[in-house]
């Protein structure tokens, strides 16, 4: 393995990797996958490019953190954060070592789980109970759920392209402070979320840009079209030239409520030099992100 590149992946900012491991940092803090956290115990060293929990132990840098969060071994820890980064392709592949081809991401295999879409207890408590969100959404983004022989349940939300093909699966953990807290099946791209709304806009329309896939949930239950995007500080090279392509292709308005925080406001500003006409608003005092407001507005009802 080439040292450079290793180290390129050893770089990538380690807050960035957690976020888009789906952990929510906030000053440089967030609960711990690896035990069942309730206080924020896992620190990130911005300096040392760094974590550590300091209830549980664990500690390390980029890498480790993928190979703990996604049960991976180092190569394929390292070709994750490739992959994530947009990095250029000059790891090698464990399947090309015994002469075969990488698996792609079987859509056929999946695409049956999300024509019924069926919701247990644990999923509709955290979508309409905790996040109080529209059920026409839900609907709209096919989400579903199942549980592993361990009786754990899993949140299951397909990606889709523009024109309806299924290219990858988030597998999310209703179980608070398990882990991991996502899964996702081999060779899913889980880039831009949503794509599909691209087709219902009209020109003039608001298009708004949300981080993650639960503020795009809220957002649309708010009643706007919006798209997600996977992480506010590990912005993939993919994900900057699809934006690119949407900006040059729709004639629609882009706007956008950054989260109350420095990456949330740097994450502005990158996107702002792919689409420069995105409007910036101003979350409430006491609103982390949009579905913190989403949801001090239902409770105001």
């Amino acid at each position: 393995m080439d040292k450079l590149e290793l180290q390129k992946l050893r770089d990538l900012p380690i807050e960035g990797v957690a976020e888009r491991l789906g952990l929510r940092v906030t000053r440089h803090k967030t609960l711990c996958p690896f035990h069942d956290d309730h206080h924020a115990s896992m620190s990130f060293s911005v300096r040392r490019n760094t974590f550590r929990c300091f209830v549980c132990g664990a500690s390390g840098g980029t890498i480790d953190l993928v190979m703990r969060c996604l049960n991976k071994d180092f190569l394929d820890a390292c070709r994750w954060l490739a992959d994530e980064a947009s990095l250029p392709d000059s790891l090698p592949k464990r399947e090309m070592e015994r002469g075969q081809e990488a698996k792609p991401f079987d859509a056929a295999c999946y695409e049956r789980f999300f024509e019924h879409p069926w919701l247990n207890e644990a999923a509709r408590n955290f979508l309409f109970e905790e996040r109080r969100l529209d059920e026409r959404v839900i609907r709209w983004c096919r989400l579903t759920s199942w549980q592993d022989r361990q009786g754990v349940s899993w949140l299951q939300t397909p990606y889709y392209s523009k024109d309806g093909q299924l290219t990858g699966i988030q597998n999310r953990n209703l179980t608070k402070g398990a882990s991991p807290r996502f899964r996702f099946p081999a060779g899913a791209q889980c880039g831009i979320y949503n794509l599909p709304v691209l087709n219902r806009l009209h020109a003039g329309d608001e298009l708004w840009i949300t981080e993650g896939c639960s503020d795009c949930w809220a957002m649309l239950s708010s009643g706007h079209k919006a798209v997600a995007i996977p992480s506010a500080t590990l912005l993939g090279r993919k994900d900057i030239e699809q934006l690119s392509t949407l900006n040059s292709q729709l004639s629609v308005e882009f706007h956008m409520y950054p989260d109350r925080d420095a990456p949330g406001e740097r994450l502005f500003m990158q996107l702002q030099q792919v689409l420069p006409s995105l409007v910036h608003h101003q979350l409430p005092s006491g609103c982390k992100d949009f579905s913190d407001y989403y949801l001090s507005c239902k409770h105001a009802i």
